[in-house]
């Protein structure tokens, strides 16, 4: 079983006793077991570099991934720090301090940049300023990045409440409340929105579709079921964000399942066994995995066959895999982004950062791919 520094938790009350749990189950506490592996050397590589380097300030327990808007990119990290940066050179164009440590972020349109704080503490930003456009409190502690569109912002809870907050004054338009499993990844399952939906992943491999104008469920389906006789064995949450290409959005669980759904109805278009923390990469062709076991996959978008596999990165802790051109990127542990085939999975390349684990979602910002290390390097990298 893989943590990734990802805890898992039984209830919300009994968080920190858990903590203590899991980390006994952490297989990387015991280095003869499951070691990570050795990274050999690449015959004729391709191309990499590094276009420019940003530090954003470090993420501790947390996990903060870039946003991408209005040839912007917005990051934050535990201390409070909040920054524009320009996509293409990385400059910093505002950088305001939140007044609160910092657990989840950032959520961002060309207008809102909104950010969760410590005891559920929401706040928005002007994107194109920085000046602080209203902070509420939310009903208990928030680790996935808010989803902002031009009227809203929307907040889930560790309590697995969806709330949807006003973005010009923060006054709360609706709620849904969800009920969560004895057991439950604490990770920051994320939420995206194509109109007029927006789409919650959720404990017990479920993903939610709400009316974005209030909050009404529009389909709620189980992408893995949970399985096994314990508890522990049973914990199927959906990992990452879902991703939105064309008619379809795809997910995969812990413990379960990867697949892709209708974007309109929740039909089940296709489902392949899998388990990952992390999420999907998709793009027109394929939907990449990466998995609890270090293995980075790649299914047909249309079919679900299966169009590669490459083992070679086994126990590495890797990060959502990103598509960029011809290449399958994937960050892990020791900070390298590795670049696989897209085509056939084969290695082609990798790149170092800084050394500390990409946990984040990476992004595409023009002909760059932007990752965010956990010690707080932001890299736009390119391949030739």
């Amino acid at each position: 079983m893989r943590i990734t520094g990802k805890v898992i938790g039984v209830s919300l009350l009994s968080m920190t006793a858990a903590c203590s749990t899991m980390n006994k189950l952490n297989p990387f506490k015991e280095k003869d077991k499951n070691p990570p592996a050795e990274l050999v050397d690449i015959k004729s590589p391709i191309a990499a570099k590094i276009v420019w380097k940003h530090s954003a300030g470090k993420a501790g327990l947390y996990t903060f991934s870039p946003a991408l808007a209005d040839n912007a990119v917005f990051v934050a990290d535990t201390d409070g720090t909040i920054e524009r940066l320009d996509a293409a050179t990385g400059r910093s164009q505002w950088r305001v301090k939140a007044g609160t440590d910092l657990t989840a972020g950032v959520g961002a349109n060309a207008k809102t940049v909104a950010v969760g704080g410590v005891k559920g503490t929401v706040l928005a930003f002007d994107a194109a300023t920085g000046k602080q456009l209203w902070k509420i409190e939310a009903s208990s502690e928030i680790l996935s990045a808010p989803a902002v569109t031009d009227e809203l912002v929307i907040v889930r809870s560790m309590d697995n409440k969806i709330a949807a907050y006003d973005t010009k004054t923060g006054e709360r338009k609706w709620f849904l409340q969800r009920t969560t499993p004895p057991l439950t990844l604490r990770n920051a399952p994320g939420m995206v929105v194509a109109q007029p939906n927006v789409y919650v992943a959720q404990p017990a491999g479920k993903l939610l579709a709400l009316s974005l104008a209030n909050g009404v469920p529009r389909f709620e389906v189980s992408v893995a079921e949970p399985r096994g006789t314990t508890e522990l064995e049973r914990v199927s949450d959906i990992g990452g964000t879902p991703v939105v290409q064309g008619a379809d959005i795809c997910t995969v669980t812990y413990q379960g399942k990867a697949g892709c759904f209708d974007l309109t109805t929740g039909a089940a278009k296709w489902t392949k066994a899998t388990s990952s923390d992390v999420g999907v990469g998709v793009d027109q062709r394929f939907v990449f995995v990466a998995d609890d076991k270090g293995a980075v996959s790649a299914f047909s978008r249309e079919s679900g066959a299966s169009a590669w596999k490459n083992d070679s990165l086994g126990n590495r802790v890797l990060s959502t895999p990103l598509s960029y051109g011809r290449v399958v990127a994937v960050g892990d542990f020791q900070g390298y982004v590795h670049l696989l085939s897209r085509e056939d999975g084969a290695m082609l390349g990798r790149i170092a950062t800084d050394g500390s684990p990409i946990r984040s979602v990476p992004l595409v910002s023009g002909s760059n791919m932007i990752f965010q290390t956990q010690s707080g390097t932001v890299a736009a990298i390119a391949v030739e």
